[in-house]
């Protein structure tokens, strides 16, 4: 690190240091609240992407979260701020992103607009978000009917792909949010006319109150009010909270409820409905209350700027009365950037190059902007709100109805603003491992955050996700702990044993549910890797037979591994825990025994794949896949002095090595002697390690110019069939988006390129190089006469997956399209990546794993050239 930061730099960290009152306003709004989980009361539960439809958003009072465009809001989401764009053509205002639906897209939900995180601090003291609006009308209907008549086989029909970028007609908007104390900020929003013609754009900073009265009986709704040009929200922390502006903007008030008129044909609804300044700014109805008060509230701003001009607001919005000094806006604004920019020159270090730093700033900028405030009560979901009519009885049977217990309200880190609105357990422990970097007290909360009671189940499984909290990711956490850990210094132990007691609750589960025949071989359904297999591996096992797993086994293995790591290192300050060292040591001892004697392991192939097994009939399923590359992961190191030096660990080590030999010759990754430095645990051998790494090294098969695929590019050629009880599946390589609709079509792992396990690949192969040493050598690439030591290769692995993000010689970035290079200097982060081209795929804002990145930048050793 560098740590020229100066006073600045000690500014933020003062900051954090005071972290509940700077976190208590930020960026917590997501950016789609619409078609969730939360919001579908179908009778057949199957309503998600129907029950609230975009055409809802802007008349329905949501009943669990907001969204809004560059937003913020309180960490209880009681009062939220953001901002409403108009172009004078479209018929409704801009005031959520818009996409399509699973049902929609032809690879699933699919956003539909372009946005970028540009900067943020971690206290939210400086915040930048910036925004592509067309000049002319949004084309919601072509792309809906475009997207329709496209085959899972054919690409998606994009924003751009319409029109609406041509000769530039568009609007470049920028928001910066800075805060000037914990309570009071300023906004500036500057709106650039990039088009060759005089245009006028509509700007609505928008204050507005969460909904909770209508579910609750006898509460009345808060208010917001007009004193002396600004609007003014009461009841907020105790105090009230004033948004002003600059110039001269007409207030407009409605009230956040549903519009039931138009809706639902009740012409008892509400006057001034949620839609009412909508419905006034677009066609002049006169839905807004002309007492100018209610719990939705706008400045309205019209502003008119020539060919390539820039037009400008500034807003205050804080615990004040006067209203806003432009002047100290314009102070606060600059100052906050210098104390952002001194922050990371600590944080990412002075070798990184200039290109590098800004692919990190950015992906750091997208893991701030996405934290999120999330809002589920399962058991009020199933039985209703008492204000409310009761919700379908089927509910009590159906989705997520043995996770009553679940009651979220909590900021949260976010796979995805848009895509991804609610979190994912394996997503948010990859999240973990960047954010250390920035906020490592954040970090470690959220690790915590769902090992507690109202997250982890009672049987001690974590949730999932709220499609399906029962569903099965896997068992991460324990790896994200000790990573963070080590990012943080090695020093909070405290933090390290309360991860330690929780997950020793859920690897129990583990152990318990999803090793069937208690053989130490496990079943743990998708684990996330969606249509990684010819078959649902969830539910499309043949009648008969049981399905079991390489990555499965292999992510037990390591789970077991990193809890003996954390019990060691908590054993030199308490030795009670040498005792739990030597119970998760002899857990994988007996995984990687059951591991290679089971069949998971494929002599011939040399490789590491799946089994279908009934009574005495096993089909290995002989696909070489990143199910065959995980069990590389399942290794740790050991200092040799940890086992000469006495204790219950090393007596046990010691004693297992020499009396268990059937058992040790599958723990031992390499030659075991007590004269070496170390001692290299693992479920590879150095045997089995060459043969899987040759495959992974191969560019004709794993390592593709941007990393490691996630199925080898030779089933390009050579699909694999499985042919078993009349069931007939095939898997074939598939670089780019999916091609069928498992999991709803809007993910693939048949080919492309993924960072959460092209990361734990990487730290696995440094593991073997600190072990093996600089002597080791393999052909890199697999077949060349170029030879480099593992860390040479984890080196090189690292800078193709980050070369994805950078610029080359044409100013592109490899990743991009045609449309979105014609904003170079704003990076995206995809949620996977083309397994030949490197193009990005998914989801566009996935600052969740693939912010990963900023961790293999931070942790660069020279400068990229």
């Amino acid at each position: 690190m560098n740590d020229s930061g100066g006073h600045h730099l000690r500014v933020e960290h003062r900051r954090l240091a005071d972290r509940r009152s700077w976190l208590r306003w930020g960026p917590y709004l997501a950016e789609r609240a619409w078609a969730t989980v939360r919001e579908d009361y179908s009778e057949d539960g199957k309503g998600v992407w129907t029950e609230f439809p975009h055409d809802h958003a802007r008349s329905r009072a949501y009943r669990w979260n907001e969204d809004g465009l560059a937003g913020i809001c309180d960490i209880d989401q009681e009062l939220c701020v953001a901002f409403s764009f108009w172009n004078g053509r479209d018929p409704i205002l801009k005031e959520r992103l818009y996409g399509l639906t699973g049902l929609e897209g032809n690879h699933g939900e699919d956003v539909k607009e372009y946005w970028w995180y540009l900067d943020a601090t971690p206290t939210h003291s400086y915040m930048k978000w910036a925004y592509a609006y067309p000049q002319d009308e949004f084309p919601y209907e072509q792309l809906i009917r475009e997207n329709a008549a496209r085959t899972r086989e054919e690409p998606e029909f994009e924003l751009g792909d319409t029109g609406v970028f041509d000769e530039d007609r568009y609007w470049d908007i920028e928001v910066t949010w800075v805060k000037e104390s914990p309570n009071d900020m300023y906004a500036v929003v500057r709106a650039t006319n990039r088009g060759p013609h005089t245009e006028t754009l509509h700007i609505l900073p928008t204050m507005w109150f969460r909904n909770q009265w209508s579910y609750e009986s006898g509460r009345n709704p808060p208010d917001i009010m007009l004193v002396d040009g600004a609007l003014v929200a009461k009841g907020v922390f105790g105090s009230s909270m004033t948004l002003s502006g600059s110039g001269t903007p007409q207030a407009l008030f409605c009230n956040n409820e549903t519009n039931t008129r138009r809706l639902f044909h009740d012409e008892s609804g509400p006057p001034f409905a949620k839609d009412g300044i909508n419905d006034h700014v677009v066609t002049n109805a006169p839905t807004v209350d002309p007492e100018q008060h209610g719990s939705k509230a706008a400045l309205w701003y019209t502003l008119t700027a020539n060919a390539h001009q820039e037009v400008e607001i500034r807003l205050r919005f804080g615990q004040h009365a006067e209203k806003i000094d432009e002047a100290t806006a314009n102070d606060v604004v600059a100052q906050r950037k210098v104390e952002a920019d001194e922050y990371y020159a600590h944080v990412i270090p002075a070798h990184v190059s200039d290109e590098d730093r800004q692919i990190a700033r950015q992906a750091f900028a997208g893991l701030l902007w996405t934290k999120q405030f999330y809002n589920f009560d399962v058991e009020r979901w199933i039985n209703g709100d008492p204000a409310s009519p009761a919700p379908p009885a089927q509910r009590r049977n159906g989705r997520n109805a043995a996770w009553w217990h679940v009651h979220n309200s909590d900021v949260i880190s976010m796979p995805d603003g848009w895509e991804y609105p609610w979190y994912a357990a394996w997503d948010l422990a990859f999240h973990c491992i960047a954010l250390a970097h920035v906020d490592p007290t954040f970090a470690k909360e959220q690790l915590l955050l769902l090992c507690r009671e109202d997250y982890m189940h009672p049987n001690g499984q974590l949730p999932a996700y709220e499609w399906a909290f029962d569903d099965v990711n896997p068992p991460v956490h324990a790896f994200a702990a000790m990573a963070v850990y080590d990012v943080d210094g090695r020093q909070d132990r405290e933090f390290l044993t309360r991860m330690f007691h929780k997950l020793l609750i859920n690897f129990t589960w583990w152990v318990n549910r999803k090793d069937t025949l208690g053989r130490n071989v496990f079943e743990g359904g998708f684990l996330g890797l969606d249509n990684i297999s010819p078959i649902n591996r969830s539910e499309g096992v043949p009648e008969g037979f049981r399905l079991e797993q390489s990555d499965g086994t292999a992510w037990m293995a390591a789970f077991a591994l990193r809890m003996m790591e954390m019990a060691l290192e908590l054993s030199d300050h308490d030795p009670v825990y040498g005792d739990l060292a030597v119970k998760f040591f002899d857990h994988f001892a007996y995984i990687a025994n059951a591991m290679h004697t089971s069949g998971l392991w494929d002599e011939s192939m040399g490789f590491y794949c799946d089994l279908l097994h009934r009574d005495d009939e096993k089909i290995p399923l002989t696909i070489r896949s990143m199910v065959g590359l995980i069990p590389l992961i399942a290794t740790s190191m050991l200092p040799t002095e940890r086992v000469l030096t006495p204790s219950p660990f090393a007596d046990h080590f010691l004693w297992f090595v020499s009396e268990r030999h059937w058992t040790a010759s599958h723990v031992l990754a390499s030659r075991y002697s007590l004269q070496q430095p170390t001692i290299l645990v693992g479920l590879a051998d150095v045997g089995r390690f060459e043969r899987v790494l040759a495959k992974l090294l191969d560019e004709a098969e794993f390592l593709a110019p941007h990393g490691i695929r996630s199925l080898s590019a030779t089933h390009r050629a050579e699909p694999f069939t499985l042919d078993v009880d009349g069931l007939r599946a095939t898997i074939g390589y598939e670089p780019a988006e999916s091609q069928t609709p498992l999991f709803g079509g809007n993910s693939n792992w048949r080919g492309p390129v993924w960072f959460p396990v092209n990361y734990v690949l990487i730290e696995a192969l440094r593991t073997y190089a600190n072990h093996l040493g600089d002597d080791y050598t393999v052909a890199y690439p697999t077949g060349s006469s170029h030879r480099l030591g593992l860390h040479g290769v984890a080196d090189q692995i690292s800078d193709r997956l980050t070369a994805l993000f950078r610029r080359r010689e044409d100013g592109t970035r490899m990743y991009a399209d045609r449309h979105v290079d014609r904003w170079p200097d704003r990076v995206l982060f995809y949620e996977y990546f083309d397994g030949d081209t490197g193009a990005g795929l998914g989801a566009s804002h996935q600052t969740g794993w693939t912010a990963l990145v900023a961790d293999l930048i931070v942790r660069q050793k020279s400068a990229h050239t």
